[in-house]
Formats: structure tokens, sequence, C-alpha cells
């Protein structure tokens, strides 16, 4: 590994180290992919690293091309001490509210989580039931922490692999592309094409209304 890509990991890690020094041993991180988009799932990915884990190139998966993601997923998947992740469907986004659902999913993840962390650290997120494991609500945490970027991208493949196949039973809207995000193509297919199941109502309200 490059001294330049050591460094950036070394210091990706450095909540967690300072975490792992005050006493925390099983360091979960978590995030979620899709809070965004008109259609589909939210997910949510937790997952606990080891300790010396310095895996290259992972990083906020935003930042990732989505080829370089699906090659982290294997190998932080591999790596991964534990891993879970929660999927909440369009119809409970619609149902509850978007926020409540990613809290909804990030319960699931955590439950799915064997051996339990005795710390999870979250992006951004509060007010959320971890299963009664303390947690630590990091700002922009995806591009702080090593752990939390590693779910990032557990979370951003497992959606981006769902609406994959989605794509396939509606090809007309284009979600292999855009993953069902608000882009001018997706608005442009919604209003030739309608709505298709996967479209989360509470979100395409202004859209029909225009049509």
């Amino acid at each position: 590994m490059k001294e330049k890509e050591e460094l950036r990991l070394k210091e990706l890690k450095q909540i967690e180290e300072e975490l792992y020094t005050s006493g925390a041993n099983l360091i979960c991180g978590i995030d979620e992919a899709g809070r965004g988009p008109l259609a589909g799932p939210v997910v949510v990915g937790a997952v606990i690293m080891p300790r010396d884990s310095m895996i290259e190139g992972v990083n906020d998966s935003k930042k990732v091309s989505e080829t370089k993601r699906e090659k982290l997923f294997d190998l932080i998947t591999e790596e991964a001490i534990t891993y879970g992740v929660g999927i909440i469907d369009q119809k409970e986004i619609d149902r509850i509210n978007i926020l409540n659902a990613t809290k909804e999913g990030l319960t699931m993840a955590v439950k799915e989580l064997n051996p339990r962390p005795d710390l999870i650290i979250v992006d951004a997120l509060s007010k959320i039931d971890t299963d009664g494991i303390p947690y630590k609500s990091i700002i922009k945490g995806d591009a702080k922490c090593y752990s939390i970027a590693c779910a990032s991208i557990i979370a951003k493949v497992t959606r981006d692999r769902i609406m994959r196949q989605w794509d396939e039973v509606y090809p007309q809207y284009g979600f292999i592309k855009h993953k069902g995000y608000g882009t001018a193509a997706h608005i442009a297919a919604i209003k030739e094409y309608g709505l298709c199941p996967l479209h989360r109502l509470s979100f395409v309200k202004n859209i029909i209304n225009k049509n």
C-alpha cells in the first residue's frame, strides 16, 4: 500500500482509535443509502471491522465509483467480524416517513450483528433504537470514520443491486442508471409512463401535481 493511502486510512481511523483507547472493544459503524430517491427502499448497513483493518480505497461511498464499490463490498464483507443490513421499502417510507424508516432500518441492521458491538458510531442520526447498545452520532461520519465508510459501502452496494434488479421489471424508468434518484431523465419517465409500485408517493407528489 502506498504511503499516502496508508496515511489517509490512519486519519480515517483516528476517531475509532480514540474510542478503542478509551475502552471500546467492538465498534460498529452504521450508515444508510437511499434517503433522497423518488423510488425504491432505504438501506442501512451496520458493520464491525477488525481494529487493524486497513482496506485500500475505503471511503465515503459517494466518493467511490460504482465498479470500485462492488470490489470494496466483497473485501469489507469478507474481512468484517460481523455485518447486518436493514431494508425498508417504499410503502413503509410513505407510511412512517423517510427519517423514521431510516431509523427502523438501523434497528433491523443492528439486530443482525453477532457478536453484538459494545459501541455504535453512526452518521448524523440521533434518537435511535440501537437495541440497548450505546451510540455516538458523528456528523459527516462517512467521511470521518473508517467503520462508517465501510457501512456506507455495504448500504450503497446493497441498494444499487436491488435497483438493478428492479430495472429488469420496469426498464422504462432507467433505474439501472439513476437508481431511483430524481434525475431529469427519471422525472421525464414518470411524466411519460406514470408511476410504478416502486415509487414513493410522498416523494413524487409535486411531480404528479405539476403534470
